[in-house]
């Protein structure tokens, strides 16, 4: 292309980005009053109370992107500590599971570590004003598999006062000044204990791996003077007596419970017949482990609620399980149900909602409806209205497997299926959906499945037999799909954008010794399958992102992310191939700006930061990040400035990086 077609072409992308420009100030007093970031500064977790990861500063775009700095960066403080001594004591301690997404209000960041530490960070600088350190490592090793990790922190302000709230991973409720860092006196002392008012959540009963019985890894959520918390248990059980995961709502002042939502019901409350056998009174788990939302003008929280004790086999637990696996709108003030809608009856392949629902005005055939959107595992948008639940579109009740299974599992004959949005993500497995780069690689890719148990969505699990089968394929895998990096959302299209994954699960699931377990079959581990000369088991792309018109309930486009091979691109397998779009750079949360979104790519031998075209999805610029990115990037303005900032993992300790333009 000729210097001067070039110049035309840039001079066209930059009107066209400015006129997108001029469309955002529009909605900038909606923005400010509605999400909250439309003054600049990111005050929840995804930007806003309604998730919606958007913010509508666009002085960085895609035609300057590539000029972007490091502005400032900060290293994790728990870089601080002495984590040989502390392993000494608790072997579990580790730093680099950091997934934090700072918020930003006025000339401050904050911002939580893989071990819970809490630190104010100054907005221009990357400096640390100050920070709390809980010490949950002292409480003995974390209950979440992955280990010591929390995805935000919240933030709230009566206009005088301010606060930081935070829930940690040994339990605890933290209110913090969040001018100095010091715990909250009137805040119960400073914390409020999790396990207090939980069934069977006695603290200091250990469990069989020497945890506590409730953790937090997700933020609390802020809606007026209420703040309501998650919490969660042990997800691989001995017993299936676990503590349930209520959901409570406190007094942000004081710290009193003023409400508590039964997401296992109690004798005599709306769905406690849907757990069979009265196995409501010893069954536990099924709490909110990722984000929630809240929508301030109607009153409401929104709780996507996790799997009943145990996720891959329920016997001990007949009926369909209200309220596991389901969307529920409680009151902010009260804590009462106002609506629900349950996705997986009787759930056994750990297809837990695993991201804040979306908050999303939309017009669907001439009529304006306040929306909700829950992306999932299993790869569907089950999309409603928010004040009263009614789905937007059809959802049917099919047929679903009923065999093979395990000895004593009652499945649902049915389960929903929405008629629109289409699911983003492949679902069930076929031979066609093998690897076939090559006869070869077909053939023994069909031979290696044949051990195992495999069809459509929601086939059910099966024991794992030496010498025999060798278990059930999950696909859509057990971690999605969608997972906690959750959708975007652009308020001003209605186009949501979700990042997945395209991957399997394979439950090994065993008898257990009843000396040992009153579960009598449970999952000891999940697999994968090692495909044929060790290349994945099926076709690319390997992950996605997918835009769907909300108002349409039509896929806009899908295109994989990065072209690149998620491992050895010099595999001899491989070699005089021409591979498709390879989809290897991994399933990551999204940033939405007016013109872009904004993410990381991750490689084995690198990581970029990566600005699409919001419209198409084409990849308009990148530029290097210094290790691999797994929390939601975030963008604020101070003095003039926009700001990129995202989570890194490098060598020696996680670090934020903040981007901008050159000054």
């Amino acid at each position: 292309m000729s210097t001067k077609n070039k110049n035309n072409g840039r001079t066209i992308a930059r009107a066209c980005q400015l006129m997108l420009f001029a469309v955002s100030l529009l909605y900038l007093p909606y923005l400010t009053a509605q999400y909250g970031t439309g003054s600049g500064d990111w005050p929840s977790y995804g930007g806003d109370t309604g998730s919606t990861k958007y913010s509508p500063l666009a002085q960085i775009d895609g035609a300057n992107f590539e000029r972007l700095e490091v502005a400032w960066s900060w290293t994790s403080v728990d870089a601080d500590l002495d984590i040989e001594a502390l392993q000494e004591v608790n072997p579990d301690v580790n730093i680099n599971n950091f997934q934090g997404t700072p918020l930003k209000i006025d000339d401050r960041l904050y911002i939580i570590t893989a071990l819970n530490l809490i630190s104010a960070i100054d907005a221009a600088t990357g400096e640390t004003l100050w920070t709390h350190n809980p010490e949950v490592y002292l409480s003995g090793p974390p209950i979440n598999i992955i280990g010591y990790h929390s995805r935000g922190v919240a933030y709230w302000s009566d206009g005088e006062e301010e606060r930081i709230l935070a829930a940690t991973n040994d339990g605890y409720l933290l209110s913090l000044d969040a001018n100095t860092g010091l715990p909250d006196p009137d805040f119960n002392g400073g914390r409020v204990d999790l396990s207090i008012g939980i069934p069977r959540a006695t603290r200091g009963d250990l469990d069989y791996l020497g945890a506590q019985p409730v953790s937090v890894v997700s933020p609390p959520i802020v809606i007026g003077d209420i703040l309501v918390t998650s919490q969660i248990t042990q997800a691989r059980p001995l017993m299936r007596e676990r503590p349930p995961m209520w959901v409570r709502g406190f007094d942000i002042r004081t710290g009193e419970t003023l409400w508590t939502f039964h997401t296992i019901p109690l004798a005599g409350e709306f769905g406690v017949e849907s757990w069979g056998e009265e196995s409501w009174r010893r069954t536990g788990n099924t709490g909110v482990w990722s984000m929630m939302s809240a929508d301030p003008e109607l009153g409401l929280v929104y709780l996507p609620v996790e799997a009943p004790t145990d996720d891959f086999w329920g016997g001990n637990r007949p009926g369909d399980n209200l309220f596991s696996q389901s969307l529920v709108a409680v009151d902010a003030q009260t804590g009462e149900r106002r609506w629900h809608f349950q996705m997986i009856h009787h759930g056994i392949w750990d297809y837990d909602p695993p991201a804040a629902p979306n908050l999303i005005d939309i017009t669907v055939a001439g009529r304006d409806i306040k929306a909700v959107a829950q992306v999932t595992k299993q790869g569907f948008v089950y999309t409603f209205d928010r004040a009263t639940g009614e789905p937007v579109w059809l959802l049917e009740e099919r047929q679903v497997p009923q065999a093979p299974t395990i000895p004593g599992e009652r499945l649902s004959p049915t389960q929903p299926f929405p008629t629109r949005p289409p699911a983003f993500e492949k679902q069930g497995l076929s031979i066609d959906d093998l690897i076939d780069f090559t006869p070869e690689l077909r053939a023994e890719a069909i031979e290696i499945v044949s051990e195992y148990t495999y069809g459509p969505l929601y086939t059910p699990t099966t024991l794992t037999v030496r010498g025999g089968n060798r278990g059930t394929v999950i696909r859509p895998s057990a971690g999605g799909g969608a997972n906690w990096m959750g959708a975007s959302v652009d308020p001003t299209t209605a186009i949501i954008y979700i990042p997945s994954s395209d991957s399997i699960t394979v439950p090994i699931m065993v008898e257990t010794d009843p000396a040992q377990s009153t579960l009598t079959y449970r999952r000891i581990s999940n697999s994968g399958i090692r495909g044929p000369q060790g290349l994945p088991i099926l076709k690319p792309p390997y992950a996605t992102i997918t835009a769907i018109d909300m108002n349409s309930g039509d896929i806009v486009w899908q295109v994989p992310n990065g072209d690149r091979f998620p491992r050895d691109e010099n595999h001899p397998a491989l070699e005089g191939i021409d591979l498709p779009p390879m989809g290897g750079g991994g399933r990551n949360p999204i940033l939405v700006t007016p013109t872009l979104l904004v993410h990381a790519q991750n490689y084995s031998d690198g990581a970029l930061l990566v600005a699409r075209d919001k419209a198409t999805g084409a990849e308009l610029a990148s530029i290097p990040l210094p290790a691999a990115a797994r929390a939601a990037p975030m963008s604020y303005e101070y003095e003039g400035r926009q700001y990129i900032v995202v989570a890194v993992l490098t060598e020696a300790a996680p670090q934020l990086i903040a981007y901008a333009l050159p000054n």
